[in-house]
């Protein structure tokens, strides 16, 4: 599957918005990830899955043992990851603020794949990394379906991994200039 048929398929969905979005990462944009969408359609979602799998170098496959998703937007590619590389499937989600492991437990030593639906910034899954790290457990390597940052996001010494890397151009809500032509930024929620 080459980035264009990805593209097209997150197109199709409404997966891709156009409009004036704030995103989690608190700057702006003209283009927002709705991954929710394309994730209503479980064929089209374990496609994108299956060839996001096909990035990952068989030695790390082969080593992890579990896929860590943060909640909520990573749990059904977390699912569908860990469907694909027939491995165990956990997230953690938000307590008191902050995400955490409130329904599972991770091992010491346990090999996971991070995945998550879309980076920016990579706050969430970098929370969830350290999660799995306090835990005891090793991240062999992050998955995901788009991401935002262009390959700017780095996770340290831990493999990045994406179905589609772009750049979209993103606006400090200071000097944002659909903000400065009136328009407000709609959070369409992640």
């Amino acid at each position: 599957m080459t980035e264009e048929t990805a593209l097209s398929i997150l197109r199709e969905t409404g997966a891709l918005l156009s409009g004036h979005f704030e995103l989690r990462s608190g700057l702006h944009s003209g283009e927002f990830f709705q991954c929710a969408n394309v994730l209503r359609f479980p064929r089209k979602a374990a496609a994108l899955c299956e060839e996001l799998c096909k990035r990952l170098p068989e030695d790390l496959a082969s080593q992890a043992g579990t896929v860590v998703s943060p909640a909520l937007g990573g749990i059904l590619v977390g699912h569908e990851v860990a469907r694909a590389l027939d491995k165990k499937c956990i997230f953690a989600e938000k307590q008191d603020g902050a995400l955490a492991m409130r329904r599972f437990k991770i091992e010491p030593g346990e090999r996971c794949i991070v995945a998550e639906d879309v980076v920016t910034r990579g706050g969430r899954v970098q929370e969830t990394i350290d999660i799995v790290r306090a835990a005891g457990g090793v991240v062999l390597a992050v998955l995901t379906i788009v991401d935002r940052s262009g390959g700017k996001a780095s996770f340290g010494e831990i493999p990045h991994f994406s179905l589609l890397r772009m750049a979209p151009v993103v606006y400090d809500p200071a000097s944002c200039p659909l903000c400065a032509g009136g328009s407000k930024a709609i959070h369409p929620g992640s």
